[in-house]
């Protein structure tokens, strides 16, 4: 097969750290607070800046709180379990790496005694409706690993009893989140806005903090999961007053990221750009024998981490190993190239590769990047 002749002009389809916004270079850091104290009063405005701009592209309620955490997703998932859980019973749904982390960190750190399990393979999702929502319910709205997301927050009730605690990192700013069924969301915005690290977005509605300022964990907490003092919650958290030291640089960037967010139409334009990536890469396996998605299921297939499966009947002439190696062959190339960085599948998942289609990348590369995904193949096929 005959090599492409035009490379994308951004070959960054990383799933995390993502792919900078278009057009981004460093000029966009040249009003970044540094060497002055995040505590200070500019301080204070720039963190508050990045809270009111992130209410806005979300469209969070008024009354849901907006804090930045440390630890990127990571912490702010760990700050909601430690702080929250234990007051009733949970419902732990996985169907990737990170949802299966949170069940360990449930089941053998906390040792909690009334857990259930939902776990599903790569590629599917658990039974929702055996859900109980009077319980806390702990889940990934999207699995960055495994390409599957929630179709829907249908099966959450209304008038639930329980908690629903959502980790978003690779849904926020690219999936509709409905705020109402949803008590603690959680991000990084080195996800979909293709932000600087380090730093987790922890958002929690009114009865998350009935929760936090009633229940009293059985276990320490350490100072960086501490959200209460005296029985009440840390405002200053929610006001731009942060735990540790947020790096003002990362957090100027996340203010560029906003700011390009609105300028595209906000959500609806960020999720309409990762539709139509998606729809490049639905339209192009459509039409090609050797691939296919992980998740069959199109109501339940990721528009951020698109993750996909080698096919060929020709690979079931080859040993388990080799059948393995084909994949990353794929990506070592791709990468050697300059045309697709970080496209390798999660180390914890299936065999294949895992393509970034959030609203950062453009549809144009990604159509460009489909010819050079068949000349890979092609290639290691041949060799």
């Amino acid at each position: 097969m005959e090599r492409p002749a035009k490379a994308p002009l951004r070959p960054e389809f990383s799933s995390g750290p993502c792919a900078k916004r278009p057009d981004w270079n460093p000029d966009a850091l040249e009003n970044a607070l540094l060497g002055r104290s995040h505590r200070s009063k500019p301080g204070k405005a720039k963190l508050q800046e990045a809270l009111d701009k992130t209410r806005k592209v979300l469209n969070v309620p008024a009354d849901y709180r907006i804090g930045i955490v440390p630890a990127s997703d990571t912490g702010a998932v760990e700050m909601a379990l430690w702080s929250m859980l234990g007051a009733r019973g949970v419902d732990m749904l996985a169907w990737e790496s990170f949802g299966k982390g949170w069940i360990t960190d449930v089941v053998k750190q906390l040792k909690l005694d009334d857990v259930r399990t939902f776990e599903a393979d790569y590629g599917a999702l658990p039974d929702l409706s055996a859900v109980d929502t009077d319980r806390d319910v702990v889940f990934t709205w999207n699995g960055t690993t495994s390409g599957v997301k929630v179709p829907n927050a249908d099966w959450i009730k209304d008038d639930r009893e329980g908690l629903t605690i959502c980790d978003a990192t690779s849904a926020a700013f690219a999936m509709d989140l409905p705020f109402e069924k949803l008590d603690v969301v959680t991000y990084s915005w080195q996800k979909v806005l293709g932000g600087e690290a380090a730093h987790g977005v922890l958002i929690l509605s009114p009865r998350a903090v009935e929760r936090l300022e009633t229940y009293t964990p059985a276990w320490p907490l350490p100072k960086i999961f501490r959200l209460t003092k005296g029985g009440k919650l840390i405002e200053g958290i929610f006001t731009g007053a942060t735990i540790n030291t947020p790096s003002m640089l990362c957090v100027e960037d996340y203010i560029d990221a906003l700011d390009w967010s609105d300028s595209v139409g906000g959500l609806k334009g960020l999720i309409g750009r990762s539709q139509a990536n998606l729809k490049v890469l639905e339209d192009w396996a459509e039409k090609t024998d050797w691939v296919d998605f992980l998740a069959s299921d199109k109501a339940i297939r990721s528009n951020t981490s698109v993750c996909l499966k080698f096919v060929d009947p020709w690979l079931e002439t080859l040993d388990a190993d080799a059948q393995a190696a084909v994949p990353k062959k794929v990506a070592s190339l791709l990468d050697s190239e300059g045309v697709a960085y970080d496209v390798g599948a999660y180390r914890d998942a299936p065999a294949g590769l895992r393509i970034w289609a959030g609203a950062t990348v453009d549809a144009s590369d990604l159509e460009l990047l489909t010819h050079w995904l068949d000349w890979a193949y092609a290639s290691v096929k041949s060799a």
